[in-house]
């Protein structure tokens, strides 16, 4: 998953050298940061938070197929 975030955030963003995504685990939860460039914050939120919606559809997408619960945060 971690490195599905961050294929689709460096294809967004101005600055791919600047994405990183952390993977912490709370219980049954795998909670994935993804860390952008200030300037690059509004093209992974996008209008009304599209695209951060899109990012977090298509990871819960592909975790569901391995049975777990993952949430994208993006600070």
């Amino acid at each position: 998953m971690k490195e599905l975030v961050e294929v689709v955030a460096k294809a967004l963003v101005d600055h791919p050298d600047e994405v990183v995504v952390t993977e912490r685990t709370e219980g049954k939860i795998v909670i994935l940061e993804l860390h952008v460039a200030p300037s690059d914050m509004g093209k992974v939120i996008g209008r009304q938070g599209r695209i951060a919606k899109s990012i977090r559809a298509v990871v819960k997408a592909a975790s569901s197929k391995e049975n777990k619960r993952v949430d994208v945060e993006i600070m």
